[in-house]
């Protein structure tokens, strides 16, 4: 009950619109998924495989987008602010939406979809930056919790309104639902910490690599690889994984993406809590990490599994790696306020395009290991890297966020770190 009230003390329009503004970027990143072949169809394919590589080639487009939009909004939140950020990306990847429709072959797709995942990069490293800096430390995760539970809905949405909308009138109801929220976010206010901060340091990606930072930062994109090779293979290749374990019964990916979903949005909010109950951000998610890992054992090795078992499963496995907001957050706090939106943005586009890689490395090991075998050597890996690099970061719980950081290492403004 207290955490109940915690929660809602922390529901204010800075929250809120963040919440929302990473909703419609969920919304948005998963809609090509849920539309893919029936948009390539009314574009005239008719061949499957066709389809599946023009549609991989898409896909690829918007990752690229977001790969390089994940360094550019977060160079251009930590010298310009926050909240440009979240201007100019809500309206880059809303006016590729409505361009959409209009598209007339694979590459104008393609095209668009660049552009969308260039905008939706931006989306919520600025939202958690905003968030994190706008809250006391002892909240600060509750509100960032909140904003990944809000976005992690836009996938559920997305999958519904994908499949019951045609796919052009989906593309547009993304674009509106961006557009809505830009005027919101007239009303929120830059934050303090990065207004009070001015240098020629601000956003200077050399920082990234000198003083012992890479480390960190590497540190925070490897733990968070176990979330995308969940949502990447375990979830979308599910009727490919479930025939190698001899499932009697039909188990789609469409139903796997929609239970996984659930189970992430309750994920987040649970491992917020949780983090806020032990006081620790590492404490909750090397517990996510080792629950996550023991239920993707039973997932790839206990015999007699039906589709209704998978789906359960499904539901809690992307219920223990829901730690995302914790990890963002995380990933956040072990940067100054001149570095922090860099961080905060490009951290989890790289453990998105991390997904390539899980994804290859299971291409190339399921003709030999077999698609079960394969999915969990590859989870393995993922899943040791994960708790290494855990261990290696800082708990940054009870961190003050006010500091900078400089080219000597030497840090400006050295937080407080009571409880670190």
């Amino acid at each position: 009950m207290n955490r109940l009230r915690e929660l809602r003390s922390v529901l204010n329009l800075t929250v809120l619109v963040a919440g929302l503004g990473y909703f419609v970027d969920l919304f948005d990143i998963t809609l090509f998924g849920v539309v893919r072949v029936a948009s390539l169809k009314d574009l005239g394919l008719t061949d499957p495989s066709d389809i599946f590589q023009k549609g991989l080639f898409i896909y690829n487009a918007q990752m690229a987008g977001m790969m390089v939009g994940g360094l550019f909004w977060g160079l251009l939140g930590d010298k310009r602010g926050r909240l440009s950020v979240m201007f100019g990306s809500i309206l880059l990847y809303s006016v590729a939406n409505l361009l959409n429709p209009f598209v007339w072959d694979v590459n104008s797709y393609a095209a668009c979809r660049f552009l969308g995942g260039l905008g939706l990069a931006g989306e919520l490293g600025a939202a958690i930056t905003l968030v994190a800096e706008s809250l006391p430390k002892e909240k600060r995760g509750l509100g960032t919790t909140v904003v990944a539970t809000l976005g992690m809905l836009g996938i559920v949405v997305a999958a519904l309104v994908g499949q019951h909308l045609p796919w052009k009138a989906a593309y547009v109801t993304g674009g509106v639902l961006g557009l809505l929220l830009l005027f919101a976010r007239f009303k929120v206010s830059e934050s303090a910490l990065f207004t009070q901060k001015a240098g020629p340091a601000k956003g200077n990606p050399l920082l990234l690599i000198t003083g012992g930072r890479f480390s960190k930062y590497l540190g925070c994109i490897l733990v968070g690889v176990p979330i995308y090779f969940t949502t990447g293979i375990l979830f979308v290749f599910a009727p490919e994984l479930t025939a190698g374990l001899n499932v009697q019964g039909t188990v789609t990916a469409g139903d796997a993406i929609l239970f996984g979903s659930v189970g992430l949005t309750l994920g987040d909010l649970m491992s917020g809590l949780l983090s806020q109950w032990l006081q620790s951000r590492k404490r909750a998610v090397g517990f996510s990490l080792c629950v996550w890992f023991a239920l993707v054992l039973v997932y790839g090795l206990m015999p007699g599994l039906t589709p209704t078992l998978i789906y359960a499963l499904t539901f809690l496995i992307g219920l223990s790696v829901g730690y995302w907001a914790v990890l963002i957050t995380m990933a956040a706090e072990q940067f100054g306020t001149n570095i922090r939106a860099t961080v905060a943005t490009s951290v989890p586009n790289f453990v998105r395009g991390s997904a390539v890689i899980a994804a290859t490395a299971f291409g190339q090991l399921k003709g030999s290991l077999g698609v079960a075998h394969a999915a969990l050597a590859v989870g393995a890996v993922c899943f040791v890297l994960a708790l290494v690099a855990l261990a290696r970061l800082a708990e940054t719980f009870h961190r003050d966020l006010d500091y900078v950081e400089s080219v000597s290492d030497a840090k400006v403004d050295v937080p407080t770190r009571s409880g670190a």
